[in-house]
């Protein structure tokens, strides 16, 4: 079963197989990245945190747990239904396409673990980005956590096989037409599925030009989760803190 590229984020995200292969991702390494954030940007107890492609809301969930009105959004029905489950007086959860502005404003918002650069269309990501700026109230800041595209290049795993649940899942990584593409290929119930997680190949520089042209200032870099200075050449991880 092949899924169709186009918008292989909607389709991928929504399967059970995703979630079985990145199972393991590490929650506390998570959680320390959120202490750190929180501690670093000074955001009181009453402030407001959009989680903006939440998935099923595991950075939702922590940063409620330790006093925030949380608010999380993902495209993923699935996953939404199932964070939906853990909802209360200060976390919320819904349904909603990250290029386009939620109907509220938030003092922070958070887009966490590569969760930027999936369309296509590159108006889409200064959609975004323009979207991210409408829903921040005046003074607000917004954090982005994406991928170090120079230290990705120089350390890509090629192919490697997965198995998780007993599911061998085939890997394959490239860099291609300015993308960062991981073909996944496995057998369940000897049904053969392939899916393609597609990733814009953006630098620090491509994000610059994005703030710009949306009326944003970039704040800050950093380049991994303890928030240790960026490094174009040895940083994992390219978090942007970014504003008005």
């Amino acid at each position: 079963m092949t899924k169709d590229m186009k918008h292989w984020y909607s389709s991928w995200f929504d399967t059970p197989f995703y979630h079985i292969l990145y199972k393991d991702r590490d929650d506390k390494e998570a959680q320390s990245f959120m202490d750190a954030l929180t501690y670093y940007l000074n955001i009181s107890q009453n402030s407001t945190i959009l989680d903006l492609a939440c998935g099923k809301g595991r950075h939702s969930l922590y940063l409620n747990s330790i006093g925030y009105d949380v608010t999380g959004l993902d495209l993923s029905k699935q996953s939404i239904s199932e964070a939906k489950q853990k909802e209360n007086g200060r976390l919320c959860f819904d349904v909603h396409d990250m290029s386009k502005p939620y109907f509220k404003q938030f003092d922070t918002v958070f887009n966490l673990f590569t969760s930027f650069g999936y369309f296509d269309n590159e108006q889409d990501n200064l959609r975004t980005i323009k979207a991210i700026k409408a829903n921040l109230s005046s003074n607000g800041l917004a954090v982005i956590d994406f991928l170090n595209v120079c230290y990705v290049a120089s350390n890509l795993v090629k192919q490697e096989t997965k198995i998780v649940d007993g599911i061998s899942f085939d890997i394959k990584r490239e860099i291609n037409n300015g993308y960062i593409q991981k073909h996944i290929s496995f057998f369940v119930d000897n049904n053969h599925y392939e899916f393609t997680e597609k990733v814009r190949a953006l630098t620090l520089k491509d994000f610059k030009t994005y703030f710009k042209e949306a009326g944003l200032k970039l704040k800050q870099t950093f380049g991994d989760y303890h928030l240790n200075a960026f490094d174009t050449a040895t940083s994992e991880r390219l978090i942007l803190i970014f504003g008005v």
